[in-house]
């Protein structure tokens, strides 16, 4: 076999492939009962990147049983390449094969990436079908946001592991271990694996169709699968596991820095986001223990930057105390802290001007329509006055470029909606010249992006159909027009890839072998325009007997069976169906900070704004729903 160090003579980016960081984990595979390999089915420059690898890879490592290495997914010149010279997918730490580990992770992220998990396995020298892989292989898990429909990998994943990783993950190893400790066979550690809450075992359940193509049945076929698999929920998050030291990549990667997450969870109901219905719900940290963090990740990592992380940053109910101590305490080692997800209307100028005193970040905010009326549909809660506001004072503090994000294609959108959007551009220029001319950094310029709307499982828009590829250009087109202006940039997502992003999002089991028919025909790295093959994915669609119009362009009645519908992700079916009535009708959902709207949480007794709601700064309280 080639040796590694050839190998990288002849690729681009050696250093993704090299491991060694600051801060990696090597530890004695003589002294462990359990190896876990972490996938990431992307590159490292985006893997390591990933809150939630870092997340994990710090609690296994915590295990003196256990050692957990990351795999990454190779980039098209280093593939191909392996390939060639018999070098099988390997750790960065120990630089062991994939099939030496006990356990094989995958997180899944981004649909998009599915075909990278295949490619991920083959090279690692496993089956890629579950069905193809006897007690001699690792077993295969996986988890994350794209789990909650695990339909789509269903025929090539063991085990999935639905909800918080960190509140499963314990559990799940200790099963695998003790199962091959007493020499079990495979399917009986599965069996095992099924009796856990929040894991879900494909092989012990069978699915059946209509006529028409729609899921007629999805049934278990062994006792110890569970009718309904229940996702794992962190209650304290203060309390879990989180790292006070990450490796530090020698090359350049997406997001370089290090990462508080200080709440996970999000209130707000926007009737489009699926993150904010599968995490909640809402949970914070305490100011103690991010200082705690904060403290010992800088030390640890000497990074300058730290970022603040959750689905909407500014209602963490202490985010200004917070952001004054970690400026007090790190102003003299010139520690910037960023704010990647704040809400329009919670933009706090104090927050704007105390991030902005060591440097500058960039401004990114998502009005997500071009109309009230749309906004409400989709259940935004900010109105054109917070974004004038929220920009003004971002002029004010010296900002001259602002990035709005907006989606197109959402359920009952018009032209005017898409006016709305060129509209809004023209306002937010005018609010930049409208500052005096000594107080405005020079150069305005608004960055208006457009991505085409997804219907994602496990939200009020699961049902509806997506605009065809025909009507999204056509939509396009009318929106180059409308920003047709000075001080105003047009970018546009890719409409074929929204739509094969909605078929294996909504999909079921038999779009697993499409994916593996576009693999098999050179499908990887599908996330990527430079890779990114339609035509190929449209043939294997037509070789398995499927359309995509199926998938992505039907609108699916209440009656229908869903193929996720199996799994309680805590909101409700009935609470969806209700917030899809209140869409049509624009009507608007208030905020769960004020009172419970009965999303389904609540019978698990774990929302943190049932009982104890942090109403900082809020005068009314709606009345609890009952």
């Amino acid at each position: 076999m080639m040796r590694l160090e050839q190998l990288l003579e002849q690729v681009q980016k050696p250093a993704r492939y090299i491991g060694g960081e600051m801060n990696a984990v090597e530890k004695d595979w003589e002294q462990v009962d359990t190896t876990f390999a972490f996938c990431f089915p992307d590159t490292y420059d985006i893997a390591m990147s990933h809150l939630g690898m870092k997340i994990l890879y710090h609690l296994i490592n915590q295990r003196d049983d256990a050692l957990c290495e990351r795999v990454c997914m190779p980039a098209a010149d280093m593939a191909d390449l392996m390939r060639e010279k018999d070098v099988p997918l390997f750790s960065l730490e120990s630089r062991k094969a994939l099939n030496h580990f006990d356990i094989v992770g995958f997180t899944l992220q981004y649909e998009m990436s599915f075909t990278n998990i295949l490619e991920m396995l083959d090279l690692g020298r496993i089956p890629v079908y579950a069905k193809d892989r006897n007690d001699t292989f690792p077993i295969i898990v996986a988890g994350g946001p794209c789990a909650f429909n695990p339909e789509p990998l269903a025929p090539f994943i063991d085990a999935f592991m639905i909800g918080d990783g960190e509140d499963v993950m314990n559990e799940l190893i200790d099963v695998i271990r003790d199962g091959k400790k007493q020499g079990l066979a495979k399917m009986d550690i599965l069996r095992n694996l099924a009796k856990l809450e929040g894991i879900y075992v494909p092989a012990l359940y069978d699915a059946a169709y209509n006529e028409d193509g729609t899921l007629a049945s999805f049934t278990p076929n062994d006792p110890a699968a569970p009718a309904v698999v229940k996702k794992r929920v962190v209650k304290d998050l203060s309390a879990a596991s989180y790292p006070d030291s990450i490796p530090v990549p020698y090359t350049e990667i997406v997001h370089d820095r290090m990462v508080l997450e200080i709440m996970r969870g999000c209130t707000r109901g926007c009737r489009f986001c699926q993150a904010g219905m599968l995490y909640r719900p809402v949970r914070e940290r305490s100011m103690d223990r991010l200082l705690e963090l904060a403290d010992k990740l800088q030390q640890s990592t000497g990074y300058e930057e730290m970022s603040l992380s959750s689905l909407s940053s500014g209602d963490f109910t202490c985010l200004p105390e917070l952001i004054s101590e970690l400026m007090k305490r790190y102003k003299e080692k010139r520690v910037s802290v960023s704010l990647p997800s704040m809400r329009i209307d919670n933009i706090v100028k104090q927050s704007l001007e105390e991030t902005q005193k060591v440097k500058k970040s960039g401004l990114t905010l998502a009005p997500e329509a071009g109309t009230q009326r749309l906004r409400d549909v989709i259940n935004k809660g900010v109105t054109e006055e917070d974004l004038i506001r929220a920009v003004s004072d971002a002029f004010e503090c010296g900002w001259s470029s602002v990035k709005l994000y907006f989606m197109m294609g959402l359920p009952t959108e018009t032209d005017e909606d898409l006016q709305g959007i060129g509209d809004l551009a023209r306002k937010v220029v005018r609010a930049y010249y409208a500052m005096p001319k000594e107080k405005r950094a020079k150069g305005v310029m608004v960055t208006c992006s457009a991505s085409v709307f997804v219907p994602k499982p496990f939200t009020p828009f699961q049902w509806a159909a997506q605009d065809t590829i025909e009507t999204v250009h056509e939509k396009q087109a009318a929106l180059r027009q409308y920003l047709k202006q000075k001080c105003v940039n047009f970018k546009w997502h890719e409409s074929h890839l929204s739509m094969l992003e909605a078929c294996i999002a909504r999909g079921d089991r038999r779009i697993g072998d499409v994916i593996y028919t576009a693999w098999k025909m050179g499908c990887r790295l599908d996330g990527w325009n430079e890779h990114f093959k339609f035509d190929k994915w449209l043939e294997a669609f037509e070789k398995c007997s499927l359309t995509p119009d199926f998938y992505a362009y039907r609108e699916r009645p209440y009656e229908e069976l869903l193929p996720w519908q199996f799994i309680d992700a805590g909101v409700s079916q009935e609470y969806l169906k209700r917030e899809n009535e209140k869409a049509k009708a624009a009507s608007v959902t208030p905020d769960c900070r004020h009172g419970c709207n009965g999303c389904g949480l609540q019978k698990w007794h774990v929302c943190d704004f049932v009982e104890n709601p942090p109403l900082k700064g809020k005068e009314q309280k709606a009345e609890v729903f009952n």
